[in-house]
């Protein structure tokens, strides 16, 4: 063993240790250090493996927030863009190819995957397989077939997930679910959520030209799972979002930092319907947007859902590319809706962005006393689930909920047509050629 901070177990194994179904192991990991020194015990002192797979964007701030443990392996097919994250932790092996990490590393206990939407998928359920407990950036998956794939094998391995929509860990989610069993507007009917995005080119041609691939970057395992094609700037880095082979759109990007907590407010489920409204035309040429490249310049999408839970039926409708919803009538003058936001509206009024409207209804109202536990941070209660600790609150099983929904949005855009959805089978009812798009075909050698 080399002098990095990597601990062995003489045999006994670390995911084995933390894992374990005894329950005082279990306890006894999460338990406050200080708890521990007071009862005389040896406080739990061990720090956790953690890999990152993309590491030179959102995974290099995903890697600071658990940079308490031990980062032990790197990997990222930009070398460039990963430098920062490789001088960061000089300690760290290096790696190109996920696959070759997995393979290697026998001692790590926890993956961090923050790569391009396409690659989410075969990365995530790579590290299930080999046991390891996984941090995936939102969206879970880039196709619904995906997320519930990914979901059942986390559910089978009992490894501790947890996907990167950090907002849902806010005290707000928690206050506002609060307010709403409060009845503080009455039966919720509708719920309107709306985005400045896409920030990034959507609605245009492939392009032309081909120009030389930059130093330092494997295209051939950037692209990975998609399909073969030159390398260009309007893919990588960050413009593949609006890409069909690679990103999921505006819908993608916000919708499940914006569905989670709506989600977990309603206790929604799966919903009944989809339909979706898209601009017609791409922006260089005026010709009609088609399906077949990128995600259009705007959209607006229903989702209907069932009544549950002494809730509903609820229209949940989303808006980006600028549309937003109708002003509501309490909203006062000389306040904007904003460039995003969310406004639940009930039989008894509207919440707004976290507060009633009109301000003086927000100021009159007297909130009910906190019932729900509050988060101790989103990263943390990964890292506390990790060491055997409950379930982070947006675990797989509820974000690849979260993320079919969110991906059901796209489908629905790129086939024009009002979508039902039997969530328990996991199948459009409707439309066979919609059926098609819940899932993609691999590359072949990429084939899990």
């Amino acid at each position: 063993m080399n002098s990095d901070s990597r601990v062995s177990k003489g045999g006994f194994g670390r995911r084995r240790f933390l894992s374990g179904s005894a329950a005082a192991v279990a306890a006894a990991a999460i338990v406050p250090r200080h708890v521990v020194a007071q009862s005389g015990q040896t406080p739990p002192s061990e720090k956790l493996n953690i890999a990152g797979v993309g590491i030179g964007g959102k995974g290099y701030g995903d890697l600071k927030e658990v940079s308490t443990e031990a980062i032990t392996a790197l990997c990222d097919v930009d070398a460039v863009r990963g430098d920062r994250a490789f001088k960061q932790y000089p300690d760290a092996r290096r790696y190109v190819d996920y696959r070759e990490m997995f393979d290697k590393e026998k001692d790590l206990d926890g993956v961090i995957v923050a790569t391009p939407d396409h690659m989410h998928f075969p990365i995530a359920m790579a590290a299930i397989k080999h046991g390891l407990n996984v941090y995936c950036q939102k969206p879970l998956t880039h196709t619904v077939w995906e997320s519930r794939e990914l979901a059942q094998a986390a559910d089978e391995k009992k490894v501790a997930t947890q996907m990167g929509n950090q907002g849902l860990a806010a005290d707000r989610v928690r206050r506002i679910k609060e307010w709403l069993d409060d009845g503080c507007i009455g039966d919720v009917q509708e719920v309107h959520i709306w985005t400045d995005r896409p920030v990034w080119p959507q609605g245009i041609d492939r392009p032309k030209e081909t120009p030389p691939v930059p130093n330092g970057l494997d295209w051939d395992k950037w692209l990975g799972i998609a399909p073969a094609r030159p390398y260009h700037p309007l893919y990588h880095p960050f413009r593949w979002r609006g890409w069909l082979d690679f990103g999921t759109g505006a819908l993608g990007d916000i919708g499940c930092h914006s569905f989670a907590p709506v989600f977990r407010v309603l206790e929604l489920g799966h919903p009944d319907t989809v339909e979706a409204y898209h601009s017609e035309y791409m922006s260089e040429n005026w010709k009609p947007w088609g399906n077949e490249e990128t995600y259009p310049r705007a959209s607006i999408v229903y989702y209907d859902f069932p009544a549950t839970n002494g809730r509903g039926p609820i229209r949940l409708t989303w808006y980006d590319g600028g549309l937003k919803p109708r002003r509501p009538s309490q909203l006062e003058d000389g306040r904007s809706l904003g460039k995003g936001g969310t406004m639940y509206v009930g039989t008894k009024g509207v919440l707004l962005n976290g507060r009633l409207i009109p301000e003086t209804r927000m100021k009159a109202y007297k909130q009910p006393p906190a019932t729900l536990p509050r988060s101790i941070g989103h990263y943390k209660e990964w890292l506390a689930a990790c060491r055997g600790g409950k379930p982070a609150w947006s675990e797989f099983g509820f974000s690849g909920l979260v993320t079919q929904a969110v991906l059901l949005g796209n489908v629905a855009l790129r086939t024009g047509t009002r979508i039902k959805w039997d969530g328990e089978a996991g199948v459009i009812t409707n439309n066979q050629d919609a059926n098609a798009l819940l899932k993609r075909p691999y590359r072949d050698d990429w084939v899990l």
